[in-house]
């Protein structure tokens, strides 16, 4: 079973990683800008990230051409996704959600670094129930 508490301590720098992008950039750039940006400051901050870090699915046990990336892979087991859009939206979490099942990462990360005050919102994935959990720990999505 996923600790949900010890997975908010985990991400908690990375959420500070995207505070100080928000702040110093301010709203209304393309994606691309805040995540160079991101990736500067988990540089500067020295957190260990991948950046658009490819990955294939599985299907019958045998693995697909198909390929996805995921926008950062930080500590190893923190997916983030970046989005500058209007509003986060159910599509945009499901990207997240399938990331996290593929992948086995217990924590992901969304990002809207768009209006005045970032949207940020976390979600843990526990593997063993092939559950999302929201930050309190209530299940928000089977993934049957």
């Amino acid at each position: 079973m996923v600790n949900v508490n010890e997975l908010k301590a985990h991400i908690y720098d990375v959420i500070g990683v995207i505070h100080k992008v928000h702040k110093e950039l301010g709203p209304g750039l393309n994606e691309s800008c805040y995540q160079e940006g991101f990736m500067i400051q988990l540089d500067e901050d020295k957190i260990f990230y991948r950046r658009e870090m490819n990955f294939h699915p599985y299907y019958h046990g045998k693995q697909m051409e198909a390929k996805f990336r995921v926008d950062f892979l930080c500590k190893e087991d923190i997916v983030v996704e970046c989005k500058a859009v209007m509003e986060l939206c159910a599509i945009h979490r499901a990207q997240l959600f399938n990331y996290l099942r593929i992948l086995k990462v217990p924590s992901g990360i969304l990002v809207n670094f768009l209006p005045e005050f970032a949207v940020i919102e976390r979600y843990f994935y526990d593997k063993d129930t092939n559950e999302i959990l929201s930050v309190n720990g209530s299940i928000i999505k089977r993934l049957d």
